[in-house]
């Protein structure tokens, strides 16, 4: 199923609750599927996911991924790593900034410890979610580098579903363009040449906190209890 669209709206989103409910619309074609899920990543993620799948009346789950950021320089990915002992590098920011091993390795492993930590804490003993044969949507609130979602895109092809859908509202063109040799579908409502951070095309862009997230994922989860 192919289902690319790109939306021009007028920028910027209110916050993730309205981001959300557009993204859900542009994804209409999935509504009310019995192979569909949406997995949301945290914590940005998880508000712009529930809309998705309350919209579309789908399953909510989360896909763990951590960004790994640059030394130095934090909030530049090069690279991002997923459950499943999944690691993906951005090599151009790793060779433009003669990146060490040693470097990448550290990094991965103090992310490693919070992957972990937030599987414990946003799921508790409830198992991951059944993903063969499904139409997999994954959630952002926005890219930038996509580190972080194309960790998860590997990721989740070793659990082979029937197609993995990238949603997110706003990412750059570049960006879309690499997700798209990647995933099986990339939804993106908007697509700014010039981007700088998500944060900037949201009048409200909060931290979202671990409570919030699992009260979300609670809402999903009593609605459907087993995935």
């Amino acid at each position: 199923m192919r289902m690319s669209k790109k939306t021009i709206l007028k920028l910027p989103f209110e916050n993730r609750i309205q981001a959300g409910r557009l993204l859900g619309q542009a994804l209409a074609g999935y509504a009310k599927r019995p192979d569909v899920i949406v997995l949301a990543l945290p914590r940005g993620g998880v508000p712009v996911g529930f809309e998705v799948a309350r919209m579309i009346d789908a399953p909510l789950d989360i896909m763990l991924v951590r960004k790994l950021g640059t030394p130095g320089q934090e909030e530049l990915a090069m690279g991002a790593i997923a459950s499943g002992g999944v690691c993906v590098l951005n090599s151009d920011i790793v060779a433009a900034l003669d990146i060490s091993q040693e470097a990448i390795e550290a990094a991965a492993t103090t992310e490693r410890q919070e992957l972990e930590r937030r599987e414990r804490v946003y799921r508790g003993d409830r198992p991951p979610p059944g993903i063969e044969n499904r139409y997999v949507i994954l959630v952002d609130d926005g890219l930038a580098t996509g580190a972080s979602m194309l960790a998860a895109v590997a990721a989740l092809k070793q659990r082979k579903p029937t197609s993995i859908v990238v949603a997110v509202p706003v990412a750059p063109p570049d960006t879309v363009q690499r997700l798209q040799e990647e995933a099986d579908d990339v939804v993106c409502l908007a697509t700014p040449k010039s981007f700088s951070a998500v944060g900037c095309w949201y009048r409200e862009f909060p931290q979202i906190s671990d409570d919030e997230v699992k009260s979300l994922l609670a809402r999903a989860w009593t609605k459907n209890p087993t995935l």
